[in-house]
Formats: structure tokens, sequence, C-alpha cells
């Protein structure tokens, strides 16, 4: 098994915990990300298996190269993957109550984080001989509907944006012939997660009675994280993969 260095952003949540624990447990070496020391410190806690919390505003261009830089002096030469699950849900009744203010923080949160760390760590992504970046997206994103127009507007653009780093990673790799079988060597991919909505023990312990149909549970994210890393770069680049039910 080859270690990989792995960057869990949106490290603080319930999703982000359990995907550092399960890429820990691979073997991997594992550094989550959250805005909040106090907060990511815990997290990276739960997660065990050795996980690193850093911190870091990762809708701040200069704070994510910051970042890059504190990898460096960690002795990171470089990321091998990068499991952006940096997000949030703000709803509306209809278009007209969209609000402004909605619509900056779904931007940012969704959007501009993905923009900066993507930018910042692709050319380490395309370097590595397995570079995996995978964000979350919603349902909503390809089925929107007047309520949630902020949020699957995002969703959409980091859809795209993501959709674009695969053919940033297509192009840079293709044609270039394996040295061994002359096959061409895309080994970096860019991959889209697709769920209604996550769910958690403590959401499903504070609402025994739900059931939450469609919802995908953190701990199958998770594994599917895990998974993108023994699955061939050439079958996952540009992929939306579906983990709703």
């Amino acid at each position: 098994m080859t270690t990989l260095t792995i960057l869990v952003t949106g490290g603080s949540s319930a999703s982000g915990i359990a995907a550092a624990r399960a890429l820990g447990a691979a073997g991997h070496r594992v550094f989550t990300v959250g805005s909040e020391e106090i907060r990511i410190k815990a997290a990276a806690g739960e997660a065990g298996n050795g996980v690193t919390p850093l911190v870091c505003d990762l809708a701040d261009y200069g704070s994510v190269r910051d970042l890059a830089a504190d990898l460096h002096s960690r002795g990171v030469e470089g990321v091998d993957g990068v499991i952006h699950l940096v997000g949030g849900w703000r709803g509306a009744k209809g278009i007209v109550d969209q609000s402004d203010e909605d619509w900056d923080s779904l931007e940012r949160g969704a959007l501009t984080t993905l923009r900066n760390v993507s930018r910042v760590f692709y050319n380490q992504l395309e370097a590595s001989p397995h570079g995996r970046l995978a964000m979350v997206s919603s349902t909503t994103a390809s089925a929107p509907t007047a309520a949630a127009a902020s949020y699957a507007a995002a969703k959409a653009a980091a859809e795209a944006w993501t959709l674009a780093v695969a053919d940033g990673f297509r192009r840079d790799q293709s044609g270039n012939p394996n040295s061994q079988d002359a096959t061409p060597a895309q080994h970096s991919a860019a991959v889209i997660f697709v769920v209604k909505a996550l769910v958690d023990p403590a959401m499903r312990r504070a609402h025994p009675e739900r059931r939450f149909p469609g919802y995908t549970d953190v701990e199958e994210l998770a594994a599917a994280a895990v998974g993108l890393f023994d699955e061939p770069a050439a079958t996952l680049n540009g992929q939306r993969i579906v983990l709703a039910k």
C-alpha cells in the first residue's frame, strides 16, 4: 500500500471527521483543515489515526497559499489528494426572496473555497501519481427548485469548476506515454460526489423519529473518498459519482 498525503477541507464537519478517520485508517497521512482552531483540533482528535489539524480561511486565496507553505515547512513535498467538504445550506420560499446575503455565503462556501484550493494545489495534484480532487455536490444542482435557487446555482458552478479541473488533468496528461506499456498515463482525476443530503449519527440521535429517506450517511461518503485512490484515474476523471439513495 502506498501512503499518500491527503488534505480534507471542511474538516470540522461530521463528513470531514468521517473522511479523515477513514483515510487515516487506510494508512494515509491526513491533514484536516478548518477555519476555527478549537473546532478543527477537536475534530482531528475525534478522527484519530494521527490526523493533523490545520487552520485556514479557505475563502481567502492568500491564506490558502500560506497553508501550502505551512505544509511544505512540515516536510510535505506534495499533496496527493484533496477531499473538499466545505459547503452549507441556505434556502428561501422562492425566487424573489433569494437574498444577497445568502448568495454571498453560498458562493463563498461552495465555489470560492474550491477555486482557491484547486488553484493552489493543482500542480501538486497533477504531478502526483495518485492525484485526486473530490467535491460534494447536490442532486439539486441538476434539478433546481425555486426555493433552492441560490444553493443550486452555487453547487452547479462548483461542479463546472471541478469538471474544468478534470479537463486540465486530461489535457496535461493525455498523450504522455507510460514508459513501460506505452499507454496514456492519466494519473490524476477530479470527481464530483452527488448526494441529496448527508446524515450523521448526531442527526439520527437528535431525530430518532426520522428515517432520512434518500440521505447519504457520512460514513458512506468517507468510504467513497478512500475508494478513489484504488480506481484508475482515467475511469474516474470528470465523473459525477451519485451516492444519493
